[in-house]
């Protein structure tokens, strides 16, 4: 859970930078890419601040990459995560096989890239989580890397909007 959440744009600009680091930190773990989206500041729009926000994940290094994915949950091992979704869909007691099926595949694909396997589940359920794992176990590393990333980067976009709340602001009540 983001302890900044809805924020705004210009709260966000006004924070320090150690602050900013901090609250961009808890959308991606990566100290390279918080404090270097951290720097850009002020923003003058969310699309300014989310396209600083990409050019720098995709800039990071492979060990940066390792770093942001190491505070992700494994995917099937942990019952309620988030990454699987199974809070939501209650899926280890509907489909223990199934669950199984994305546990043993979330393993092979640690094993064969060496790092976590990290899927974005926003509109998207434990079936297609499964084909996603047994469809990029057959990428070649490069190309896996980059699928990874993109995964990287749409969990921290989601982050990012939750930190910064809605561009219009909330409103009044």
């Amino acid at each position: 859970m983001l302890m900044h959440q809805g924020i705004g744009l210009g709260a966000f600009n006004a924070l320090s930078r150690r602050g900013a680091t901090h609250a961009l930190y808890e959308c991606c773990a990566s100290l390279t890419w918080a404090q270097s989206v951290a720097a850009g500041r002020p923003y003058a729009s969310y699309s300014e601040l989310f396209a600083r926000a990409d050019a720098a994940l995709f800039s990071l290094g492979d060990a940066e990459i390792a770093e942001a994915l190491d505070c992700h949950p494994v995917v099937g091992r942990r019952r309620g995560s988030t990454a699987s979704r199974l809070e939501q869909c209650s899926l280890w007691d509907e489909d223990e096989a199934l669950m199984t099926a994305i546990t043993a595949a979330a393993a092979a694909y640690e094993e064969r890239f060496g790092y976590r396997y990290l899927w974005c589940p926003q509109g998207r359920g434990p079936g297609e989580l499964l084909t996603d794992l047994h469809h990029r176990l057959a990428h070649e590393p490069e190309a896996e890397r980059k699928a990874c990333t993109e995964e990287l980067a749409k969990i921290t976009r989601t982050r990012l909007e939750r930190m910064l709340g809605p561009e219009d602001g909330f409103p009044l009540y």
